[in-house]
């Protein structure tokens, strides 16, 4: 019997393979197997410390559902990164065009141009946005430890972690790493993730990984009929 292949070198590949097209030929997307997801929260860890986050300030939320009456009762896990919506309600809202949907499929913002109002974080209706407060988790201790003052490589731009410089005060959400893709490595939740339920590539490539599960029944994304077309499905929902 062959030795399965790790789904991770398959993505890998395929990223490499994506990178070598245009922007505008790419289509980044994401698929979640909720079947493979077993509530572990690596995905939601990695991704802090990745982007080093600030309190109150999740890219990727891991929702858990309970059905059924005991003793036959059930949970499924449920990952809520931003949707990178084809239709995004955040845009068209934002006073001064700091939001915007990207050639690749990806929506984007501009933390030199954010000024922090918060209209585009009420209009998501998957709750993937959050305002940046400029707070650190060891506030009101003796001393900021260094690690909550990394620089944040988020959009592919070094982002010192410096009372009230962008990106504190804006709004933030997930951007599927694009510090990381946009350098040929898989976003951290995609290589955290100890199930290999997440799954990442270009959707406009049919030989990808990520276009193969695209087209499993089933395949589903959260409130279709909000009309937003989002970039990220999944599986068993």
């Amino acid at each position: 019997m062959p030795e399965q292949v790790d789904p991770l070198t398959i993505m890998e590949e395929d990223l490499k393979r994506a990178l070598k097209k245009a922007p505008d030929q790419r289509q980044w997307a994401m698929v979640i197997d909720l079947k493979k997801c077993v509530g572990c929260h690596a995905c939601t860890i990695s991704c802090i410390a990745e982007n080093v986050l600030p309190p109150n300030v999740i890219y990727r939320v891991v929702f858990e559902e309970e059905s059924g009456e005991f003793p036959n009762t059930k949970r499924k896990f449920i990952p809520r990164p931003c949707m990178q919506c084809d239709n995004p309600p955040c845009v068209p809202v934002c006073p001064v065009k700091a939001t915007w949907k990207r050639e690749d499929a990806i929506v984007a913002i501009d933390y030199n141009k954010c000024i922090g109002c918060g209209r585009c974080v009420r209009a998501c209706p998957y709750n993937a946005r959050s305002l940046d407060y400029a707070r650190f988790y060891t506030d009101g201790t003796p001393k900021i430890e260094d690690y909550e003052k990394r620089p944040s490589f988020e959009y592919k731009k070094k982002w010192p972690r410096v009372k009230y410089a962008p990106p504190m005060l804006s709004a933030r959400k997930c951007h599927f790493c694009i510090h990381r893709i946009e350098n040929g490595v898989l976003g951290t939740c995609t290589t955290t993730c100890i199930g290999r339920a997440t799954y990442f590539g270009d959707a406009n490539d049919p030989d990808s990984l990520v276009s193969k599960k695209l087209k499993t029944p089933g395949a589903a994304v959260l409130r279709p009929e909000l009309g937003t077309k989002p970039r990220v499905y999944y599986l068993g929902l």
